[in-house]
């Protein structure tokens, strides 16, 4: 079980050292924008799927002001790639960047940032999952979350918010149980799910 969360721990530290050294927080804050941290690592469950995520408001939103983020975050050293996806015109209406940034030991972290106005209807929804995942989990339920994330193949697209609902919901402990449990449950339902917290 230490062994687990000992991995954990160290995913996690080097995540936050992703984000001091990329400055990615205070990039943004220097065009106006107000970055959240969501996903794996606001809940403490990020495990060897080095990804970091954020959602990013302005109000009011200026695609400039987008790009120049990108531009400053492009010059950090160990930025490897940036891709741009405009999203504007969708439901989502928002723009998405996606970084790449090599670390001291070789490996590579995706950073995710979805730059959004306030207006947007998913403004504050992811922060509001993962907060809602927090306060749901037990010790028992987190060491389950991160025992399955171990056990995901390298390489297999698996989202987090599954093996969140087939551990919270579905009393899922390990790998196979999660893959029993997807069979069942349809991969659509997620996108709107919160857990219930007691």
């Amino acid at each position: 079980m230490e062994d687990v969360l000992d991995l954990a721990r160290q995913y996690q530290r080097r995540a936050w050292e992703v984000i001091a050294r990329t400055d990615v927080v205070n990039i943004w804050k220097s065009v106006g924008a107000e970055p959240n941290l969501v996903g794996s690592l606001r809940t403490g469950l990020l495990m060897k799927h080095r990804d970091i995520d954020f959602h990013i408001y302005s109000d009011p939103f200026w695609l400039e002001d987008s790009f120049r983020a990108a531009s400053l975050l492009g010059q950090r050293p160990g930025i490897r790639r940036i891709e741009y996806i405009n999203g504007l015109d969708t439901d989502e209406k928002c723009v998405e960047w996606h970084a790449w940034y090599e670390d001291d030991e070789g490996e590579i972290w995706q950073i995710d940032m979805i730059h959004m106005p306030k207006e947007s209807p998913y403004a504050g929804w992811f922060e509001q999952v993962a907060d809602r995942i927090s306060d749901a989990l037990t010790p028992e339920t987190r060491l389950a979350v991160l025992r399955v994330k171990l056990d995901v193949p390298d390489g297999a697209k698996v989202p987090g918010v599954e093996i969140y609902r087939a551990v919270l919901d579905g009393g899922v402990t390990d790998y196979a149980g999660f893959l029993a449990w997807k069979q069942e449950h349809p991969e659509d339902a997620g996108l709107r799910w919160l857990p219930q917290v007691k």
